[in-house]
């Protein structure tokens, strides 16, 4: 079975023995690395990142190959947790590498509350190393801290082959190891019931309670733009082109939206998505993150879609 394991990693990253010595590492099953959840959970932290740093710029397509070189890292950790690092943008050499993998993951293990005696799945060298296993567990660990609410592939296992190789030759062993919790069991370690979207909770209710909150949402939208001379009345449909949407943005943030960067006068549909594709952006941009709205939703005139975008601002921005 040795012989195996070391014949796997031989194709693309060799594996040197000595590097081994005295220590455990774990390498993932082949089987297990074509399991359905387990492709299911990479791509959905793919997708987390790719949304939580759009507007940045920054395109993950690979976990094993985006992630080891600290930029990625450190653009969650600054987007995520509001931590600026001195670390440098783009760090070239290995060197710089796993230097600039110190200081990132030191402050995140303080971040996700990690003690002393817990034991920790990643460290510097496995995460440069492109240890998917470690990665991971890492992104795991990080959305559970970061953005609890958002939901990932629950019970995802993998088997693992724990390899450890002393003087006196090569042990191995064959463990399961878990990447997620068992969505039952998460349910009943938490303190509450199953976190539900509040709009979606909102539109299971009696129509004449969900009139009441589209009233209030009204109100607090049209006291908002009546400096602009706007008014709103149907919220399922003036915001579909984006413009209103846009305007609302810049006078709650209070920055100017400049008129080159939109359509005052969306034509079709490709403009009106255009315009809420960059409002979507700017809520973004100041920390409104809504990873479960597509701009086609809005511009389709998806009541809950709309309302989800509006009540996130409703709730920023009330009472100021």
């Amino acid at each position: 079975m040795e012989a195996d394991i070391f014949e796997y990693h031989k194709e693309e990253d060799p594996v040197d023995v000595a590097s081994f010595q005295g220590e455990k590492r774990k390498l993932i099953q082949p089987t297990s690395l074509k399991d359905p959840k387990l492709e299911k959970l990479k791509e959905a932290l793919v997708d987390w990142i790719n949304r939580t740093l759009k507007s940045e710029h920054i395109v993950v397509q690979s976990l094993e190959e985006d992630l080891y070189d600290g930029l990625v890292l450190h653009h969650l950790l600054s987007r995520l947790a509001s931590v600026n690092l001195s670390v440098e943008e783009i760090a070239l050499t290995s060197t710089a590498q796993i230097r600039k993998l110190e200081v990132i993951l030191e402050e995140l293990d303080k971040r996700l509350g990690l003690q002393d005696s817990s034991p920790i799945k990643w460290n510097v060298k496995l995460i440069h190393n492109k240890d998917l296993l470690a990665t991971i567990h890492l992104l795991v660990a990080m959305v559970k801290a970061f953005q609890p609410k958002l939901n990932l592939p629950p019970n995802v296992k993998v088997e693992v082959v724990v390899v450890e190789v002393s003087k006196n030759g090569i042990k191995s062993e064959v463990q399961t190891e878990a990447l997620t919790e068992d969505s039952c069991a998460a349910s009943n370690s938490s303190s509450g019931p199953e976190w539900e979207d509040p709009i979606e909770q909102l539109l299971k209710l009696e129509a004449n309670k969900v009139n009441t909150v589209k009233k209030a949402i009204l109100h607090f939208v049209n006291q908002s733009m009546a400096t602009l001379g706007l008014q709103v009345d149907a919220i399922d449909k003036q915001f579909s082109d984006g413009v209103i949407l846009l305007l609302l943005i810049g006078q709650l943030e209070g920055f100017f939206i400049p008129l080159c960067e939109f359509n005052l006068t969306p034509a079709n549909d490709a403009e009106m998505l255009h315009n809420v594709t960059l409002a979507l952006d700017l809520l973004n941009n100041v920390g409104l993150q809504l990873p479960n709205i597509d701009p086609q939703d809005i511009v389709s005139q998806d009541v809950a879609a709309t309302l989800k975008v509006l009540y996130a601002l409703f709730k920023k921005h009330k009472g100021k």
